[in-house]
């Protein structure tokens, strides 16, 4: 039987005291009645002695000391479950938002997960596409993968986040019968942001194998802390259960990381690095980590994390942390998008480590290693060369490195950058890395076997139009 407590101790914030309880659990999860009508979720984060420490999902307003019931439920925060849940709308909390009605579960799930042997995960295999060039051939996405995008204030990286959910998909060497899916979770966000996405996905056709959870700039602070696990219980459910792929984004772990700092400094903790709790490492870890392929299950998870780092600073707690968690990093650039280069991806810092063994013969084609391993040599001597030019001269540079020059610009323009509505296959993306090797002289290309250079390699120039043409043409 259910106990019933009346009153509270104390308010702070989004946190609420409560005194005299008896038989309560961490994490457990309470009902607060508000003046005998309004109902209201919290968590229990905190206990000492007879004192219970609840964090309030909806926020404290309205509440006193004197008008608030509050009863035990006796379990950790649940969340409803259904394959129906794709094509919905959620707040941050799984209620629904949409205005369909409420969702009929088929099971109701645990938001932290089951725990998970790691001997029972398998090895991630296979490519996710995006449809991107610059991710698809240089920093490819890997099914089971946890591949964050460091942005910065100002960089689109809303756009991006609603163009891969629009046009991502299993390889080309999917079987007929594999399933994908996408869920998309979006913390601390701006109205029209929230419904920028909601009108991308459903323009573009996408939105019946989407789920979308929102929460939004305007929602209790709290939110945010449940709404990554919220997306993330789906999406096991999906792909443990139901033999999906599930293709997880999260945007932005900045508001998430925020919240915890928030909420933090209201239990009156010590802060850690750049006034963040010691903790913000464990629960960026939870959150990350279940990302993967179990064995036994044909379905995974597959996480894009994305987050804006403050002030631009790579080494700030959130994005340091994150790339130590993770598997890999993709770096939005102001510079690029300064060029009004559209997604502004920096190849130079990012990488995906797992790429070698989701690309190559039997994943995308054989020569994809190669030319990856090209693009980004011949683009970091780019930068040599524009730094050269930037102290003598364009004119006074030899012919080859002219050549990086050329090359640089139309790598820029042509593979890095693409319009929102093009979708590449990853032949559409080898082929334009083939055209634009085909600028330098062949022994410029030191990073490709020779028997793949015989296959692929042919001799290209710009036109007059900017355009890229075999040699002999030109001539």
């Amino acid at each position: 039987m259910s106990i019933e407590y009346l009153g509270l101790s104390s308010i702070n914030g989004p946190l609420v005291v409560l005194e005299g309880v008896r038989g309560a659990a961490f994490d457990e999860i309470v009902e607060i009645k508000v003046a005998g009508k309004e109902k209201r979720l919290g968590r229990i984060i905190e206990l000492h002695e007879d004192k219970a420490i609840i964090q309030v999902f909806e926020g404290s307003d309205g509440m006193s000391l004197t008008n608030t019931n509050t009863t035990l439920t006796g379990h950790p925060m649940q969340l409803g479950v259904s394959v129906n849940m794709l094509g919905r709308t959620f707040n941050g909390i799984g209620k629904p938002i949409d205005k369909l009605g409420p969702l009929q579960p088929d099971k109701v799930l645990d938001i932290n997960g089951d725990p998970l042997n790691p001997v029972s995960r398998e090895y991630p295999r296979n490519y996710i596409r995006t449809g991107i060039s610059s991710i698809d051939g240089l920093i490819t996405l890997i099914r089971g993968q946890k591949l964050p995008i460091f942005s910065g204030n100002g960089l689109p990286h809303d756009k991006l986040a609603a163009q891969i959910v629009c046009q991502s998909s299993l390889g080309d060497d999917a079987a007929a019968d594999d399933k994908f899916a996408v869920v998309f979770a979006a913390m601390g966000v701006k109205y029209d942001v929230g419904e920028y996405f909601r009108k991308a996905f459903e323009e573009s056709g996408v939105s019946e194998h989407v789920a979308t959870f929102i929460n939004f700039a305007n929602d209790p602070v709290v939110e945010r802390i449940i709404t990554p696990k919220i997306a993330l219980t789906l999406a096991e459910y999906l792909a443990y259960e139901k033999g999906m792929h599930i293709l997880v984004i999260l945007t932005d772990m900045t508001s998430f990381a925020e919240a915890l700092r928030e909420v933090s400094s209201s239990k009156g903790e010590i802060p850690s690095r750049k006034g963040f709790p010691g903790y913000l490492y464990s629960e960026l870890a939870t959150i990350y980590e279940r990302a993967g392929i179990v064995h036994g299950s044909s379905g995974s998870v597959t996480q894009i994390p994305i987050l804006t780092m403050p002030n631009d600073d790579i080494t700030h707690p959130i994005p340091d942390l994150t790339g130590y968690i993770t598997e890999g990093q993709i770096v939005l650039d102001k510079t690029l998008s300064g060029k009004n280069i559209y997604p502004p991806i920096n190849i130079l810092p990012s990488l995906s480590r797992l790429m070698k063994d989701g690309i190559g013969e039997g994943f995308t084609r054989a020569d994809h290693q190669d030319v990856a391993n090209q693009l980004f040599s011949s683009y970091s001597k780019v930068g040599d060369a524009r730094a050269l030019a930037s102290v003598i001269g364009e004119d006074e540079l030899s012919d080859t490195d002219k050549q990086y020059l050329i090359f640089g610009r139309a790598f820029e323009q042509m593979f890095i950058g693409q319009s929102v509505n093009d979708n590449r296959t990853i032949f559409d993306t080898l082929e334009i890395g083939w055209k634009l090797l085909g600028l330098m002289p062949r022994g410029e290309l030191d990073r490709i076997d020779t028997k793949v250079l015989d296959q692929y390699y042919k001799p290209t120039v710009l036109d007059a139009n900017g355009d890229i043409v075999p040699a002999a043409v030109e001539d």
